[in-house]
């Protein structure tokens, strides 16, 4: 799958794209999508102009509803909120950051967790392309 990387932070985004592209050289898709890095305060106007919610996010997917476009759609990352979650979540901000692609892919391939039901078939394929990468939860 090919994704497109874009930085609209000052951070350092090198390491990050490694990561990207490990983890979705696995998946098999024939479209590709758009990967924004985004400050926490470009996240939160974004979060409060599509979803009325006036705080900060981690990660938005806007899919393409045109099936002729060759791209699945943008999705948007905090980095500032990936640090802070990776640091609640006990877990690697490389981790997170892959978590939250991987979220966003499946948000854009019409996956959602509204009901404890889509929450477990999201859950399940969220790790299962993350163990790919090497990117699994570790245990406690």
């Amino acid at each position: 799958m090919k994704v497109n990387l874009h930085n609209q932070t000052e951070e350092m985004i090198k390491p990050l794209q490694k990561i990207i592209k490990s983890i979705f050289k696995h998946v098999k898709e024939k479209k590709s999508m758009e990967v924004v890095f985004v400050s926490q305060d470009d996240i939160k106007h974004m979060n409060r102009t599509y979803r009325d919610i006036d705080k900060p996010t981690d990660v938005l997917s806007f899919p393409n509803e045109d099936d002729d476009i060759k791209s699945l759609g943008d999705i948007f990352i905090s980095i500032e909120q990936a640090k802070k979650q990776a640091i609640d979540y006990g877990h690697s901000f490389e981790r997170e950051i892959g978590f939250l692609a991987v979220h966003g892919y499946l948000h854009l391939k019409g996956y959602d967790h509204h009901t404890e039901e889509e929450e477990k078939i999201m859950t399940t394929m969220q790790e299962a392309i993350l163990k790919k990468a090497k990117l699994e939860r570790r245990s406690s």
